[in-house]
Formats: structure tokens, C-alpha cells, sequence
């Protein structure tokens, strides 16, 4: 390996796609971004356009094989994705065949709420650490198959992947394979099995022979069709997002705990090589599968977070653009009462209310468009407070929380978050750690490292925002945030 050689990482997120240059050691080089289209066809449904994804993943992807000198100096390709989101597609076509339902997605709450009612939901947790939400997989592959026309029809021709198969499809000219982070959130994936479960796809009426492979989060997984890229290239590492960047912010430890401000936010705790059992509404799941070595953790997952600053901006017209929220919160000294329930998309982890919409409460006519915004902000460490207890309950207290995603470079909103939790959080200097933890697998699955801790030379250094609230307006603020609730 020399010194003009580079990892390339695709990062699909919810909200745009790129793709990120890296050298061998962890240095941002170069990064392609653009956004994705979001579909809202009726409350409580989101889509996303399979092809889109493709179509500008490989622009980002071409954009920066250029950036590095052409295919010939990238050693291998890392990849990283929305999670739970469901692409169905013919694979004698490579078509998809509706588009791409997204992990935000309520539809599916009548088939959950028919399974919780039969009894099935302590045994679906247990085996995989999921609950039974429409946020997962599985029931959306369910729903394509019962409501597309020509899906069940297909047979053998039917594929099923969550988009990091979708991309890998494409890029190697159909290679359908999942990592085992992504396959457990699928609901059909038990935490310490090889492969897919009869038993839980019968339970959901998805046939096991339309979903893929299941492979390690690092190895020699296959190579790109030399003509969509330049040359073969080795696609080297596969992880969800949310695994990916507990990677990426170095949480190789057993109780190391990070926090991603994305469109919705996602704490993952390191539970090393036991599978969690949460009694606390959390959830279990795959972190890594590195050399032979599967890591676990415990997941507390937000549905909304960035998403609602985009909704105050593009629905609302509250603001001109998402950084202008820092300025506002800063703006007055504190929310004049006013709490906002940012329950868009029903409320996750770790109340789990999937018909629970959002509110704004405490409105009088000192209310301004700062108070607003920042209560907006304040949500964020407010959910966080009660997940904290969930994890401390669960066995997986917070002695320090790192911060990542685009959310957290609001300054403001990161020492809120260590201010309402009472405890040091840590913000790297490169908040994109989701891509980072897909070039860390990337690079170890090409065998320039030979496990996570000799890839501790990858992660970014840190910045540390120490708790400065005193007690009683803390216990004031999470006293009008539980009453909000109504909870």
C-alpha cells in the first residue's frame, strides 16, 4: 500500500447520498454530496426513489474516484446506509418495483399491532432485541408483497435488500448481499445466528429465498464491475449507519456510548460479545462482526431530531436555514415555558408510541419565533434524559456521551445536551463518524489494520463540553417536559 491510495466510502443517508474520500490512515481528503428527493404520499408514509439512490450514489462514487486519480488508487470500498429502509426490486431486471420504503415509515403499525395483540412481541425481543414497530424491516417487506402489484408473482426473481444491498447489487452486477449490523434490524435475524430465521419469516410472511446473503462487517465481500468505476475495486465493508459510527467514534469498549444528531437521533452503548436484554424498552442489536468477533449493543433509537429542524424551516418557514437555530436559542435566556413533543413520526425509544404526534405547549403572547426554535433544540436533550435513565436501568449508564452527526456542530445544542444529561460529552473534531466507522471496516477488511483497536489511529480527537446547569432549573425544565408528555 502507498502513500496515493485512498479508501472510498458511500454513505446513503435519509436526507442525501456521498460518497468520501479517506487515506489510509483516516485523513478526510475529498467529499461528492446530494441531497435525495423525500416522498410524503400520505401522513405517516415516506418513500425514497431506489433509482435516485443509485443514480447519485454513483455520481458522488465517480466524482470521487476522479478526485483520487482514477480506480486504480482506491483500495477498497466501504459502505454505509439509512437502516431498515426496504428496497424490492426484479432481479432479472434489476428493477426496483415501487419505491423504496423509508425506516420513518408508519404503515405497517396495523400488521405490528395485529402480532403484539397475538402475543408474539416477548419472543420476537428476545431472539432479535427488537420490538414490533413499523420501524423495522420486516413488515414493510411484508406490506410490498401483500400491496405492489406483480411482487408475490415474481417467485425466485423477487429481491428484498435494505440499501446498502441495493448499492452493492449495482455496483457489482448483482452480488445480493446484507452485513449482519443491517440484518438485525430486520426483525428476521436472530442476535447470535448465521442466517435468517424460518420461523420469524414465516411469523411475517416474507420468503427467506428474496432476502441476501448475511456476511461479516469486514472481509472480502466482491468487486465492483470494472465499468462502473474505472476497475474492479474490493467492497471491503458493510455497516448500518448508526453501527458505523460508534465505530467511527472509537467505542470499541464495552460500555462506550455515542449519541448521532442526524434526521433522527440514535444512542448506541457497547455491550462487548453478550447479546443485551433490555426490561426497558430498548433495543438489542449487532454492532460489528470483525474477525470471527460479533460485538453487541444496546440502541436507543429518536425518530425525529435534524428532521424537525428541517420542518420548522421547510414546512413552518421559522427559519431560513438550519444553522440560523444556534442563534435563535442563543437569542433568550431560556424557552419562556414554551416545550415542544417532537413526536412527527410518533415517538421511539424509549416510550415507543408510534401514534403519538407532535406538540407545542406553554404558548402566550411573549411567545417569539426564538422561544419556539430553541424549546425546537431543547427537545433533543429532553429525550435524551429519558433514554439515559433507560440505559442506567438496562445496565448501561453514561459516564460520557459522544456527540456526532450534522445536528451536533450546534454548540448550543451539544453543552444543552451535557447540561440537561449532568455528565461530559464529547464532540469529534470530523462530526461525520458514520463514514469514518465504514472506512474502518473498509480498511480492515482490505487487511490494512488487523482489528477495531490497531484502527484507533483512525479516529478524530475530540472536543469535551462539560455540564454547567445547576440542579434546580434542570429538575424546573425536565418537570414541564414530563407534563408535556402526559406520560
Amino acid at each position: 500500500m502507498t502513500d496515493n491510495r485512498f479508501l472510498l466510502v458511500l454513505d446513503e443517508g435519509t436526507t442525501s447520498t456521498r460518497a468520501i474520500l479517506y487515506s489510509l490512515t483516516g485523513d478526510l481528503v475529498a467529499t461528492s454530496q446530494e441531497d435525495i428527493t423525500q416522498h410524503y404520499p400520505a401522513p405517516g408514509l415516506v418513500e425514497h426513489d431506489a433509482t435516485e439512490i443509485w443514480d447519485r450514489t454513483l455520481r458522488c462514487a465517480r466524482a470521487m474516484v476522479e478526485r483520487a486519480g482514477g480506480a486504480d488508487h482506491i483500495e477498497a470500498i466501504g459502505v454505509t446506509n439509512q437502516r431498515e429502509t426496504v428496497v424490492a426490486w426484479d432481479r432479472s431486471t434489476g428493477k426496483p418495483l415501487c419505491r423504496a420504503i423509508v425506516w420513518q415509515d408508519r404503515r405497517t403499525e396495523e400488521q405490528c399491532r395485529a402480532l403484539r395483540d397475538a402475543g408474539h412481541e416477548p419472543s420476537i425481543q428476545i431472539t432479535t432485541g427488537l420490538l414490533l414497530d413499523p420501524y423495522f424491516s420486516a413488515t414493510k417487506m411484508a406490506w410490498i408483497l401483500k400491496n405492489v402489484d406483480g411482487a408475490a408473482a415474481l417467485g425466485d426473481r423477487l429481491a428484498f435488500g435494505t440499501v446498502e444491498s441495493w448499492l452493492v447489487w449495482n455496483l457489482t452486477g448483482g452480488l445480493h448481499i446484507t452485513d449482519v449490523s443491517n440484518a438485525s434490524r430486520t426483525s428476521l435475524f436472530p442476535l447470535t445466528a448465521q442466517s435468517w430465521d424460518e420461523g420469524l419469516c414465516d411469523l411475517f410472511g416474507v420468503p427467506r429465498a428474496a432476502l441476501p446473503e448475511i456476511v461479516p462487517s469486514a472481509g472480502a465481500f466482491g468487486l465492483t464491475k470494472p465499468e462502473i468505476l474505472g476497475a474492479a475495486i474490493p467492497i471491503t465493508g458493510l455497516a448500518g449507519d448508526q453501527q458505523a459510527a460508534t465505530i467511527g467514534q472509537g467505542c470499541f469498549a464495552h460500555g462506550q456510548t455515542k449519541a448521532t444528531l442526524g434526521t433522527g437521533a440514535f444512542v448506541l452503548a457497547n455491550m462487548g460479545q453478550t447479546p443485551p436484554r433490555s426490561e426497558h424498552r430498548l433495543l438489542g442489536t449487532v454492532l460489528c462482526e470483525v474477525a470471527g468477533v460479533r460485538t453487541f449493543a444496546l440502541e436507543g433509537s429518536v425518530f425525529v431530531a435534524g428532521s424537525l429542524v428541517k420542518w420548522l424551516r421547510d414546512s413552518i418557514g421559522m427559519l431560513g436555514n438550519a444553522a440560523e437555530s444556534e442563534a435563535l436559542a442563543r437569542s433568550v435566556p431560556d424557552s419562556g415555558g414554551v416545550v415542544v413533543v417532537p413526536a412527527l413520526s410518533g415517538l421511539g425509544a424509549p416510550y415507543w408510541l408510534p401514534d403519538a404526534r407532535g406538540s407545542i405547549t406553554g404558548l402566550s403572547f411573549s411567545t417569539t419565533r426564538a422561544h419556539i426554535i430553541r424549546a425546537s433544540l431543547e427537545s433533543v436533550a429532553n429525550v435524551f434524559h429519558d433514554l439515559a435513565r433507560a440505559f442506567a436501568a438496562d445496565g448501561a449508564g453514561w459516564s460520557v456521551l459522544r456527540l456526532d452527526g450534522g445536528m451536533s456542530a450546534n454548540d448550543w445544542l451539544a453543552q444543552d445536551i451535557a447540561d440537561v444529561l449532568a455528565i461530559p460529552c464529547e464532540r469529534p473534531v470530523d462530526v461525520e463518524t458514520t463514514a469514518r466507522g465504514a472506512a474502518i471496516l473498509a480498511a480492515i477488511g482490505a487487511g490494512a489494520y488487523a482489528s477495531l483497536e490497531d484502527a484507533q489511529t483512525m479516529v478524530s480527537s475530540t472536543q469535551v463540553f462539560s455540564p454547567q446547569m445547576d440542579a434546580r432549573a434542570r429538575n424546573t425544565r425536565l418537570g414541564q417536559w414530563k407534563a408535556a408528555l402526559g406520560i
